[in-house]
């Protein structure tokens, strides 16, 4: 049985386990990531803070899957005055393909609505099709793509 439950600083080691597993999925999507050890993520803070959220997902007691939801402030055009981020978004390989990031996304979005936010928003490398369908199954769809060009090559 998949049990979904806010994140405790306990959990921090496998949550940095995870955060490194995110950064060698998105290596190959990205040339611009550093090849030496680096992080994308403040997860203690995203613990503690009251406008963020990280939820992991267990079965039997072991954590296999992680996500966060942040509060962001949405610029100045657009209607509402914050969104909700989602990132950290990850499953132990051997769990993929049972829904557990479809879970996390729901509990996720049930937190967004807690706090009267009404977007959710992510982001995803145009070729990652795999994330791609996950997110789609989960209600997302396209909206914008970020476009850019290396100088140096």
């Amino acid at each position: 049985m998949i049990h979904i439950r806010p994140a405790k600083m306990d959990d921090l080691p496998k949550l940095l386990d995870f955060e490194q597993g995110v950064i060698s999925a998105e290596r190959p999507f990205d040339p611009f990531i550093k090849e030496e050890k680096v992080t994308y993520y403040d997860l203690k803070n995203l613990i503690e803070s009251a406008e963020s959220e990280i939820l992991v997902a267990e079965i039997d007691g072991k954590i296999i899957g992680s996500g966060y939801a942040q509060i962001r402030e949405s610029k100045p055009y657009w209607k509402d005055n914050s969104f909700v981020y989602l990132g950290f978004m990850y499953v132990d390989p051997s769990f993929r393909g049972k829904g557990i990031n479809r879970k996390i996304i729901e509990e996720l979005k049930n937190w967004a609505r807690s706090k009267n936010i009404p977007e959710l928003r992510l982001e995803v490398y145009t070729k990652n099709e795999a994330a791609i369908r996950a997110y789609e199954k989960s209600g997302f769809n396209d909206h914008m793509l970020e476009m850019r060009i290396n100088l140096n090559d």
